[in-house]
């Protein structure tokens, strides 16, 4: 039995850059404020996973890269908090009424009431089916456009749409029930 040949590493790059360069950038878009550190954090993830042996199958690397980039920016995250980037507080007067809203409101009603908030948020979208549900996270959460998903899912337009109207459809009457 002779085994396949190995991608070179131009073709993976060319690959793994047509296939999730758009889902990264809107990914890392949501996350950081400038593009240059979305197209950074891109660029490492491709050279993070064309140093790993996973990078050659491209069928099943959707996940492998998406946990490369989140742990890229929890690096990042680290690097910057040890580098002292604080935010900052006023000196005088009550530190939650800022005029910037640097500070927020954190008192423990408010917290409880969010965490319960969304632990029924994530109970109503763990109701639906994981594509469905995939789909709406990356819609409305990551800002990623309709023609990207449907890229990254090898669907059409037209069917990703649908998936989010189900989605839609089904938090608007889990919702609607408790108001």
């Amino acid at each position: 039995m002779s085994a396949e040949p190995k991608p070179s590493l131009e073709t993976l790059s060319a690959a793994l850059n047509a296939r999730f360069r758009g889902p990264l950038m809107a990914f890392f878009l949501r996350k950081v404020r400038h593009r240059e550190d979305a197209e950074d954090l891109t660029q490492e993830t491709f050279a993070r996973l064309l140093a790993s042996p996973q990078a050659a199958d491209l069928n099943s690397a959707e996940a492998f890269v998406f946990k490369v980039a989140t742990n890229l920016l929890r690096d990042r995250a680290r690097r910057q908090s040890v580098r002292g980037w604080q935010v900052p507080v006023p000196e005088e007067g009550n530190p939650e009424e800022t005029s910037e809203g640097l500070v927020e409101d954190r008192a423990p009603e408010r917290v409880l009431l969010g965490r319960e908030e969304l632990a029924l948020a994530l109970r109503a979208l763990n109701e639906l089916g994981e594509r469905t549900r995939d789909i709406f996270i990356l819609a409305r959460l990551e800002n990623m456009k309709q023609k990207e998903i449907a890229a990254l899912f090898g669907l059409s337009v037209s069917t990703v749409e649908k998936h989010l109207i189900r989605a839609t459809q089904h938090l608007a009457k889990r919702f609607g029930e408790s108001e």
